[in-house]
């Protein structure tokens, strides 16, 4: 009876060892079939590239995004989500942006820059009213194309209605003054504001003696005044508020950088290449020295607010070395290339003219 009872369990054993190889046996090929088949048996896309075969469609950017990796291959390092831009801060923390700083254009600034150019297109062209619109323009915060687009279209503007004798209406910059008996040339600029030079490069009178009585000169309704840019190496001209036309000048090396703030042409301090002290060597150049540096005029400034105020020495002068226009090579005074020096020279009035200097 023993050997019966231990016969059964034996065989039981031997069914159950069976059962488990079996069940084993079917679990090992469902893992494995798991492992090779699982994008497709677990609702993966059948048109995703393996990795392997990734690396030779990467022209297909479409289907290389969404590439299903065996979990026994090293998984791809993910890129890093984009840093979300920071929140505004309240309107009294925000630093107020320069207008070049931009990177779209302004609408309403490319609908001016449309009318202006329409203006300047009828028969006859509308050149003070396309002036106006683009100097309103400048006002307004824009990109740097749109900025650079207007000065450079307000410049050539200028000889029209400003460095030509022409007159045109509704301008109330220029206008046209018949010379009384007795008039100077300098007591009619002193009148509008504007040196006797520039009198004469508008209306390209040689000598101011060869003034008649009777005769028609055009006259401007100054003063002019220049802003200067530090970052950017340039000089702007307005007639009043009214754009001109821009400058490359040279500016204060560091140490000696040229002073922010408001300046004014010193009265008396326009010169024609004046006898100059060097403030480091105390040697002093004449304009016959072959190394004479200041060029071929002078503007002397003064300080009057900001980082300016009550400094003397600095001036706005031309060059010996055109290749540091554009360079902060100077001892803090503003240069300029000695062709645009005599211009400048000419428009800007002694004790009317300011001179603004920014970053």
């Amino acid at each position: 009876m023993v050997r019966q009872v231990q016969s059964f369990n034996s065989r039981r054993k031997v069914k159950n060892r069976m059962r488990i190889g079996v069940v084993s046996g079917l679990v090992i090929i469902i893992v494995f079939i798991g492992f090779k088949y699982g994008g497709r048996l677990f609702g993966g896309n059948e048109e995703q590239p393996s990795a392997a075969s990734a690396s030779n469609k990467v022209k297909d950017k479409t289907k290389t995004e969404a590439v299903m990796v065996p979990r026994h291959a090293p998984r791809p390092v993910a890129k890093p989500a984009p840093i979300p831009a920071a929140r505004p801060a309240p309107e009294s923390n925000v630093l107020k942006v320069k207008p070049e700083a931009m990177s779209q254009p302004n609408p309403k600034v490319a609908e001016l820059i449309s009318e202006a150019a329409s203006l300047v297109n009828l028969k006859p062209a509308k050149v003070i009213e396309a002036r106006d619109r683009l100097n309103e323009a400048l006002s307004l915060p824009m990109n740097y194309a749109q900025r650079t687009a207007i000065k450079d279209k307000l410049s050539e503007l200028s000889k029209e209605w400003l460095f030509n004798r022409s007159v045109f209406p509704n301008d109330k910059l220029c206008s046209r003054y018949k010379v009384e008996p007795g008039d100077l040339l300098s007591s009619i600029a002193r009148e509008y504001k504007v040196p006797w030079e520039a009198l004469m490069e508008v209306n390209r009178i040689s000598r101011p003696e060869l003034l008649k009585a009777g005769e028609t000169i055009k006259v401007m309704r100054g003063p002019f005044h220049v802003r200067v840019y530090r970052s950017t190496f340039t000089m702007d001209l307005y007639l009043q508020k009214t754009f001109v036309r821009s400058f490359s000048v040279g500016i204060g090396k560091p140490g000696r950088e040229t002073p922010k703030g408001m300046w004014r042409v010193k009265p008396g301090g326009k010169m024609i290449s004046p006898k100059w002290t060097d403030p480091d060597t105390h040697k002093t150049y004449t304009a016959t020295d072959p190394d004479y540096p200041l060029g071929s005029r002078w503007i002397a400034l003064e300080g009057i607010s900001g980082e300016a105020k009550d400094r003397t020495g600095f001036a706005i002068h031309g060059t010996k070395k055109p290749e540091e226009i554009g360079t902060a090579g100077s001892r803090g005074c503003i240069r300029l290339y000695n062709g645009d020096v005599l211009l400048v020279y000419k428009l800007l009035s002694p004790g009317l003219s300011r001179v603004e200097v920014v970053d």
